[in-house]
């Protein structure tokens, strides 16, 4: 094999920084200083809208004002958007539940700020409400996701923003749940609070990509993830500074609920772990053929046992000590795709990336049926700055032979440590 090396300063391709947009309004709290009000100002009157329509396949009630506010020279959107800021702090800790952020302002100043930070734990707009206490009369809550208007495991949002006497909620995306959508917002109206949606709604739909199409199909989101030398060879290998924190490839890790890859990758690296500070480490679920035993799992401990899973075809013998921790273990007739979404969807696992590294035959059967079936939504793609002129062989193109070329929509680059990254939708 012989793999050339260049140098990402001949590049002349600079893709822009915006990558993964969702985090893209960061630099807003670096650009304004924000301040609380100290004491209580009251201000302002509500307005009844009532009726309903259907918009862009989600209901949105008629009336409900789409029109942004400005108050001291920010916009709506502005504050929604600081909503999706504070919502990505919990990002890979809340499925089955959303991500949710919450913004309490009064006189153009945030009082009170909420995050919803896993499931079980109070809302967004329980925190917000707290943090701004008697200030949040009269003021403006800006959430980015309808609040909820059913009993689950916490008490209906709604409620808690009638009770606190706001004036006026600006809602970023109604909810997609055709149970409960609108109902939330139709609640509000109907205690005469002004009540604003669809603002900076296709960026809150980024946020919660994974969950609003699970909650939409009922099945987990699946991206499948491949790195190619700049001459189109698959490799093994990960970019220089990728898996580090802030790294793409350490994020996708904090991101994803879960991640399926090759038993041959375990020998080297046995597990894959996301270097963010306090990420909340995916299910590692591995993908073991009769060439893969036994399965060694070096390090192992009970914790990330628990967090372990073995699909195979045939019975698969672990090393006695990797045994020991009671890793499950699930025998198929055939290595399928389907079981193991399946086995996702039980746990309440919204999103499932494909790594597709280490033996490749282990995962080409689970690839096929994945474009086949049109069950791949997204797809990341490292370009290494290396030359391969190996003879391994272009498993993309084989697939090519058999089934539908993929047309990649809303193409995205950016640069990660040495490698260019490049994410699109299918």
């Amino acid at each position: 094999m012989q793999i050339q090396t260049l140098s990402p300063q001949n590049y002349i391709f600079r893709p822009p920084n915006s990558f993964f947009s969702p985090q893209k309004p960061a630099s807003l709290s670096s650009t304004f200083q924000f301040t609380k009000l100290q004491g209580s100002q009251r201000k302002g009157s509500s307005r009844l809208q009532t009726g309903s329509r259907r918009y862009r396949g989600l209901v949105r009630p008629i009336g409900v004002s789409c029109e942004m506010m400005q108050v001291n020279g920010f916009d709506d959107g502005f504050y929604i958007r600081k909503c999706v800021e504070l919502a990505r702090k919990a990002i890979g800790r809340t499925s089955p539940n959303p991500m949710v952020g919450c913004l309490i302002v009064k006189d153009g100043k945030i009082v009170g700020e909420g995050f919803h930070p896993k499931a079980g734990q109070p809302h967004a707009e329980v925190f917000a409400l707290r943090d701004a206490g008697d200030l949040a009369e009269n003021a403006t809550a800006y959430v980015s996701l309808e609040p909820c208007n059913h009993y689950g495991r916490t008490p209906p949002c709604t409620e808690a923003l009638i009770k606190a006497k706001v004036k006026r909620v600006v809602v970023g995306m109604v909810d997609p749940n055709p149970i409960v959508a609108s109902k939330g917002v139709a609640r509000l109206r109907s205690a005469g609070i002004d009540v604003t949606v669809g603002v900076e709604e296709e960026l809150c739909k980024r946020l919660n990509e994974a969950w609003i199409h699970q909650m939409l199909t009922g099945k987990p989101f699946v991206t499948l993830r491949y790195t190619l030398s700049v001459n189109g060879h698959f490799s093994d290998m990960l970019g220089e500074g990728v898996t580090e924190s802030g790294g793409y490839y350490s994020q996708l890790l904090q991101e994803y609920d879960a991640i399926v890859h090759s038993a041959s990758l375990t020998k080297e690296f046995p597990f894959l772990t996301s270097r963010e500070p306090g990420a909340n480490q995916p299910l590692q679920i591995i993908i073991a053929s009769t060439s893969c035993s036994p399965i060694q799992l070096p390090g192992l401990t009970e914790e990330r046992a628990s967090k372990t899973i073995i699909f195979t075809d045939q019975e698969t013998t672990v090393e006695p000590k990797t045994s020991q921790k009671g890793i499950k273990t699930v025998v198929l007739d055939t290595l399928s795709l389907t079981p193991i979404l399946e086995d996702c969807k039980s746990r309440g696992l919204c999103s499932v990336l494909l790594d597709l590294r280490g033996n490749l035959t282990d995962l080409e059967e689970l690839i096929r049926e994945a474009v086949e079936q049109n069950v791949l939504r997204k797809i990341v793609i490292e370009v290494l700055p290396q030359w391969d002129e190996s003879e391994t062989r272009n498993l993309l193109m084989s697939l090519n032979t058999e089934v539908k070329r993929l047309e990649v929509k809303n193409l995205q680059t950016k640069v990660s440590g040495k490698s260019i990254v490049l994410e699109g939708y299918l």
